[in-house]
């Protein structure tokens, strides 16, 4: 690994900490079975990240939207999904099932792991979720950040440069000393681009049992794990002690 001494792991969440997909399914099925409603929730999952949260993300960055936070971004798509599916809840049951991505379980290495990271290195979060969203789902999920650090902080969503490099000038840190773990190709590729460096952990259960693996054969990322406990041996054998 061609870098300065790492000092800073940043986290990308949404499917490389927590399995959104998983999370989302079991709560729809389980709202869909007190509703009596007929629901083909995986979709309605995909459709709720790819549409109301990569989309949109997409639209606020390039102006197209005003700023809003992942809840809010959320919210509006889960609002056009129960419309177009002619389905209905009072106000206060969609708010709680938005809330759901409050509520994401973690994948089954993640707390071992990252409790791993934490001897060596900081570990904070970077992610696109607004930092209500993610303190709540460390709470519930037992994760040990840290630092809490998010998009919502610098008023871009990732993978705008500003993100990856405010970060690491808020940790006190050169952009060379900090990694961005992450299992989406683009999110690594800005954070490289940024300066990072960077740490690929394979999630491909984030789309179903058996699904993609994201990076090509020749993305050049710094180190490549199957999880995070693979990561911090990984880590641990390639770098010095940081403190």
């Amino acid at each position: 690994m061609n870098t300065p001494r790492i000092k800073a792991l940043l986290f990308d969440v949404f499917g490389t900490v927590v399995d959104w997909r998983a999370s989302v399914i079991a709560e729809g099925v389980a709202l869909g079975s007190a509703k009596g409603w007929c629901v083909d929730w995986e979709t309605f999952a995909d459709r709720w990240r790819l549409e109301g949260y990569i989309q949109s993300m997409v639209k606020v960055n390039a102006g197209e939207w005003p700023w809003m936070n992942v809840d809010q971004l959320h919210r509006q798509k889960l609002d056009d999904l129960l419309a177009e599916l002619k389905l209905s809840l009072s106000d206060a049951e969609a708010e709680h099932f938005n809330q759901v991505w409050h509520r994401l379980l973690p994948f089954a290495d993640s707390r071992a792991g990252l409790e791993m990271l934490r001897e060596r290195y900081v570990v904070c979060t970077l992610s696109n979720g607004n930092i209500a969203l993610l303190t709540n789902m460390a709470k519930r999920a037992g994760l040990r950040w840290d630092c809490i650090l998010s998009a919502e902080i610098f008023r871009k969503y990732k993978p705008d440069g500003s993100v990856y490099r405010g970060a690491a000038e808020m940790l006190g840190l050169k952009p060379s000393e900090t990694m961005l773990v992450a299992s989406h190709t683009s999110d690594l590729l800005g954070a490289r681009a940024a300066g990072l460096a960077t740490a690929f952990v394979g999630r491909p259960q984030q789309w179903g049992v058996g699904g993609p693996l994201e990076p090509r054969p020749d993305t050049p990322f710094d180190v490549y794990a199957t999880d995070f406990v693979n990561l911090a041996t990984k880590l641990e054998a390639m770098a010095e002690p940081l403190f």
